[in-house]
């Protein structure tokens, strides 16, 4: 079986989709498929590391100019793919003729059924990955991993024969995740605010690390012994974070591009992290979390999964200070608040999404 994502990173996308994508590469290339990445060369993308894991990278150059362009289709996610969805299209359309794959995955909010359409006779099977269930898809098969969608959310912008993936429960996780569940899980048979995971994905453009920092410096936490801050190797505010972390009075530990994520979140007694895809690892392994909204687009999954009470949310305001110091103070003097969130946070994956999700793909290729 062959596989084409399209997929793009960058300061403003962040690199979320990418790495979901690679996720489930990781996991069709272990049942024989052979994966290929198309990927726009915005400023901060991640086409280097997608060849170190072994994968065949198709670049796409930005146009020149289309940041002017908000792109009257897609509102302020146009921005976001660097040229047109015709354009787009036609560039992806070369590419796809040679290689004739049999998956074409597109995980890109920019993109719709627009693009989907001009490149339906490209691949045997066409399967969009999404989280906003904002606009319609001509696809075959849908992937929307966010605690609480429902199929229900895609039925008008799906066509008849569409096969919808909603729930949390299809999460693309790494198999590290559910390899280290039970032992995270043992591990937190007695609770204690000890090591503290930071975590705001690998861009952070707005340097909210650098303000998580700045509070836990002013706090007397007795409790805490490390700290361990996770970043992208192309982070904007790296070298201030850096700097800023070796002024701290506990052990602060700053790693980029890791591929222990799993191990670091077993090993730590709370997370500071951003919402989105990395939160279904984090309640994988029972991790209590205090989770930062970053960006409009997280805001549905956050809603959800405050309400079952496995995180506690921070605003990014004038408030997060404030609240951030709190919440700490509270879990360090009362460490059952962790095991209550660690309990709601086990309940809701188990870290075998990606498993299911690619073999409904091997199936369907059959059809």
């Amino acid at each position: 079986m062959k596989v084409v994502f399209r997929a793009d990173a960058s300061v403003e996308i962040g690199i979320g989709h990418v790495m979901r994508c690679l996720t489930l590469a990781d996991e069709l290339t272990a049942q024989g498929a052979h994966c290929h990445f198309i990927c726009r060369a915005h400023t901060g993308n991640l086409i280097e590391q997608i060849r170190s894991r072994g994968y065949q990278v198709h670049p796409l150059q930005v146009v020149t100019g289309i940041a002017g362009n908000p792109g009257a289709d897609r509102g302020i996610y146009g921005y976001w793919l660097g040229a047109s969805q015709a354009e787009d299209a036609a560039a992806c359309a070369a590419l796809l003729e040679s290689i004739r794959p049999d998956w074409l995955v597109v995980d890109h909010y920019a993109l719709d059924q627009q693009w989907e359409g001009s490149l339906a006779g490209f691949s045997r099977k066409l399967m969009v990955i999404d989280d906003l269930a904002d606009r319609a898809h001509q696809c075959d098969l849908l992937l929307d991993q966010s605690l609480g969608r429902s199929p229900q959310d895609y039925c008008r912008w799906v066509p008849a024969h569409c096969r919808l993936l909603c729930g949390v429960q299809h999460a693309l996780l790494r198999p590290d995740f559910s390899a280290l569940r039970g032992d995270s899980l043992q591990r937190r048979a007695a609770f204690a605010l000890t090591n503290v995971l930071i975590t705001m994905g690998g861009v952070d453009k707005d340097n909210v690390t650098g303000r998580i920092l700045s509070v836990l410096e002013t706090l007397s936490l007795a409790t805490i012994s490390r700290v361990t801050v996770v970043m992208g190797a192309t982070a904007p505010w790296l070298e201030q974070v850096r700097a800023q972390a070796r002024t701290l009075p506990f052990s602060t530990e700053v790693k980029t591009n890791v591929s222990n994520m799993a191990e670091l979140m077993a090993a730590s007694d709370l997370a500071i992290g951003a919402a989105g895809a990395t939160s279904w690892e984090r309640c994988c392994l029972g991790l209590p979390t205090l989770m930062v909204v970053l960006a409009e687009n997280q805001v549905f999954a956050a809603r959800q999964l405050a309400a079952t009470g496995a995180v506690l949310t921070l605003a990014l305001d004038e408030t997060l200070g404030r609240d951030l110091a709190r919440y700490l103070e509270q879990a360090s003097g009362d460490p059952s608040m962790l095991e209550q969130m660690s309990q709601q946070a086990r309940k809701i994956v188990d870290g075998s999404g990606c498993r299911v999700v690619a073999q409904v793909m091997a199936e369907s290729e059959k059809d």
